[in-house]
């Protein structure tokens, strides 16, 4: 199977407990990305690794960016809610889930009709009882209630997942990938952007087939390849549209989380990580570890596609 080692360029940020989404804002040349248990959103300015924290009243699972800059949509638990970047205070939107444990919301992203897709997992992830929901939220037309939550049309695609993950579009929007970590598999849809619908749902990679580790967050590279951090497997992997993995990159961290495209051109890799206190001992493939919470910056010799913005 390819594998290839990518040019580490440098590593960012804090420590974080569970780094993830890591989400580039090409207006402000700026790096987002959310330490789920700290509870904190943080962003970052590569060239100078200066650090800028917003704490949250609760686990952020992912976040999308809005047309104003100064405004951030996350998903919080169970709801999204707006996070005011300047303030750093949050407002409720729409509760996606009753509150309470048993469950929370992860992984997510808008495709480019500007809806934001999030999915839920179990909680704690290990208990593996299939009560997650993969959701699109998007504008209700017409809706002008700034403060009400029926501007907000909220729709159920799937349910009965454990960890939803591998949320991605491909340039044009009009496939979706998407995973459940702990079932080891990404799927493949074919999505109507005007209905929000989607459809030929077929298994796109098979974790159990000799890939390392387990799918987690993922995003598309402008040529349509989807790519996937191995969760567990110190690694990343690349698959053509097609479904061929072309490219399985060596990450001197074991437990990547989710890759993003960012810079200036959009041709640095930015990778987080969660923290497992492992440094210095070797992987499957014999390169050292770093400990893990870190934020990684790679040349992977391509570039990313721009962010959809949240139709806000």
């Amino acid at each position: 199977m390819p594998k290839r080692k990518a040019p580490f360029l440098k590593s960012l940020g804090p420590h974080c407990l569970l780094g993830e989404c890591p989400l580039w804002d090409p207006r402000l040349n700026r790096l987002y990305l959310i330490d789920i248990d700290g509870r904190n959103v943080h962003r970052i300015d590569p060239d100078s690794n200066v650090v800028e924290t917003k704490s949250v009243p609760g686990r952020p699972g992912s976040m999308v960016l809005t047309p104003d800059v100064d405004r951030l949509v996350v998903a919080l638990e169970h709801q999204l809610v707006e996070l005011r970047w300047d303030s750093g205070t949050t407002m409720a939107l729409v509760d996606l889930e009753s509150g309470g444990p048993g469950k929370r919301l992860n992984d997510g992203r808008c495709d480019p009709a500007g809806r934001y897709w999030v999915g839920s997992m179990d909680d704690p992830h290990d208990a593996m009882t299939g009560s997650g929901t993969l959701y699109s939220v998007s504008i209700a037309s017409g809706a002008e209630a700034a403060d009400s939550e029926s501007r907000f049309a909220v729709s159920e695609h799937r349910s009965g997942i454990c960890v939803s993950n591998g949320m991605a579009f491909s340039p044009d929007g009009t496939v979706m990938y998407w995973a459940d970590s702990p079932r080891g598999t990404v799927w493949r849809y074919d999505v109507d952007l005007d209905s929000g619908e989607r459809h030929g749902e077929r298994v796109f990679l098979d974790f159990s087939q000799g890939l390392p580790g387990a799918p987690d967050g993922a995003c598309v590279d402008e040529s349509g390849c989807y790519w996937v951090a191995c969760v567990t497997g110190a690694a990343m992997l690349r698959a053509t549209p097609d479904g061929r993995v072309d490219r399985i990159v060596d990450l001197p961290v074991n437990l990547p989380t989710m890759p993003a495209f960012g810079g200036p051109d959009l041709d640095t890799m930015f990778i987080t990580s969660i923290s497992d206190g492992v440094e210095g001992a070797a992987s499957n493939d014999g390169h050292k570890l770093t400990r893990g919470g870190v934020t990684l910056a790679l040349d992977v010799g391509v570039r990313g596609v721009v962010e959809p913005l949240f139709g806000l």
